[in-house]
This record gives C-alpha cells, structure tokens and sequence, in this order.
C-alpha cells in the first residue's frame, strides 16, 4: 500500500509539471490603467531542443511596450498601427509596438528563464477577464506555438498550446 500511494504521489507530480511545462506569464494580476510589467517565463525548450529565439504577440490595448534587454539576446520590435486612439500621458496615440522578439541567445533545454516586458493596460481593456499574449517559441529544432486563446466560457488550460493570460483587474480609484 505504501509503494501504490508513492506512486500515485510521483504521478500526480509528474502531471502537474507536464501540464505547466509552457511559457507563462509569473506577474499575477494586474489592473488596467496602470503600468504593467509582464515577465514571461520559458520553462524548457522544444522536445529537447534548446530556445533561440521567443516572439511575443502584443494584444490591443496593451501600449507603451518597452522590452528588457537580456544578457546575450537580441531584442527587436515590431510597431504599426492600433486598432484605436488611447490617451497616454496627454498624449493621443495611434500606434506602437505590436510584435516583441529576443534572438541570438541560446536557452538550453530543461532551463528556466524570464523574458520582461513592461507596457501600460490601457482604460480600454476589460476588467475582470483574462489578457492574453500569445508566444511563439522557436528551437534549434522545432517551434512550439503558445497561441491558443479560449473561447468564452472556457479555460485556457483546456488547449494543448495555451497562450500565457494574465487576470485583469479594474482601475484603482
């Protein structure tokens, strides 16, 4: 009886990590129009195979995208136009960031490493849903597409490919 309840314990673990085993935001809630910073973490690399490269999808209403330099990456981004005008700072504005990438690096597999944004959550938004990012991970072999958005209704652990959410909350008064 011991020996099955220790291996019922080992199994249980070993679901847990597999089903945690994808990028994920680690910054807990966040409230909208405020400033906000958004730290990815990539827990393993693609089957094996270790990270070169991560692209992280900004979604509508998140502005003022500014990513953290990472020791030994590279780090590009990618602007064009919002789907609207927001006010930031007295100032309107209408385009921004939209696409963060990092390359050049190297994350070997089975290593867990953070990749930070910081940006500002828009009025816009809407409190009490989830946000999501979707990232695509790619590998010296392989890319793992973290894009998944659930319908209503649904959970994001429910899809295979999970986009990392982050809860919102409404604006402090």
């Amino acid at each position: 009886m011991y020996f099955r309840s220790r291996y019922l314990i080992i199994v249980a673990v070993l679901a847990a990590s597999s089903a945690s085993a994808h990028v994920m935001l680690d910054s807990g809630p966040a409230s909208i129009g405020t400033a906000y910073q958004a730290v990815f973490v990539v827990p393993h690399g693609c089957a094996g195979s270790a990270t070169i490269k991560l692209s992280i999808k900004i979604p509508e209403g998140v502005i003022a995208v500014e990513p953290v330099p990472k020791s030994g990456w590279n780090v590009e981004t990618v602007k064009g136009k919002y789907a609207a005008e927001y006010d930031y700072q007295g100032a309107k504005v209408s385009e921004g960031v939209q696409e963060v990438v990092w390359s050049g690096g190297r994350l070997p597999d089975k290593t867990r490493e953070e990749f930070v944004v910081n940006a500002f959550l828009t009025d816009g938004l809407s409190p009490n849903s989830i946000l999501y990012f979707p990232v695509v991970q790619e590998c010296e072999q392989g890319i793992s597409r973290w894009i998944e958005i659930p319908a209503e209704g649904e959970h994001s652990h429910d899809g295979k490919r999970p986009a990392p959410g982050v809860k919102l909350l409404p604006k402090p008064q």
